[in-house]
């Protein structure tokens, strides 16, 4: 994404309830001003799944940044205990997941729990920046299905796979008729490519 630092584009979270979920006394310090930073003056903290369950049931939320929580992975379950309980507004808030430690397997394991996206730590104010417009931007769908709920894991639409059927709605189908006509010539491709001088 690559945001410049030399930007001058406003953004001010001011406005916005925070929900971090972080256990260590450090990493909560480090949250708080990265965010207190971007402008968030309401910041809700929690240092458990608990806690943090329980702000979800009273406050409404318009971002979570929550810790994976160690080797158990408490953090993953609560996004997926999040995205599940039904407490609306607040199952489909972004939530940025941060880990230590982000081999493969606890990225898909980010991914599959609908989590929007995972930060390996130490974070950097620009790179959750980054991160938080990306998702205020890309404005991805949300799939609730029988095994997983959570914004549309697909980064970009190329359509369903080769031999495949769509399983959405407005996927469109995969077959594609015969040509009606012959296929251009490369020196006709060239042409309509190469880059000419106009005179206006």
């Amino acid at each position: 994404m690559g945001l410049s630092p030399d930007s001058r584009a406003r953004f001010n979270l001011e406005r916005a309830s925070v929900l971090l979920l972080e256990e260590s006394t450090m990493g909560m310090s480090i949250l708080v001003q990265i965010l207190s930073g971007f402008g968030a003056k309401v910041l809700h903290r929690a240092e458990n799944v608990e806690e943090a369950q329980s702000l979800v049931g009273k406050v409404e939320l318009d971002l979570v940044v929550a810790d994976a929580l160690g080797a158990g992975g408490a953090g993953y379950d609560f996004v997926s205990w999040l995205r599940r309980s039904r407490i609306e507004p607040n199952c489909y808030v972004p939530v940025l997941l941060t880990a230590g430690h982000t081999p493969g397997g606890a990225v898909q394991k980010a991914r599959d729990c609908g989590a929007h996206f995972v930060m390996t730590k130490p974070l950097t104010p620009i790179a959750v920046l980054e991160r938080v417009l990306w998702i205020a931007r890309e404005g991805r769908r949300f799939v609730e299905c029988d095994s997983y709920m959570g914004p549309d894991r697909r980064f970009k639409n190329e359509g369903v796979p080769a031999g495949q059927v769509g399983r959405r709605r407005d996927d469109l189908a995969g077959d594609v008729g015969e040509a009606s006509e012959p296929n251009m010539e490369q020196d006709s491709i060239d042409g309509m490519l190469k880059t000419r001088r106009v005179q206006l």
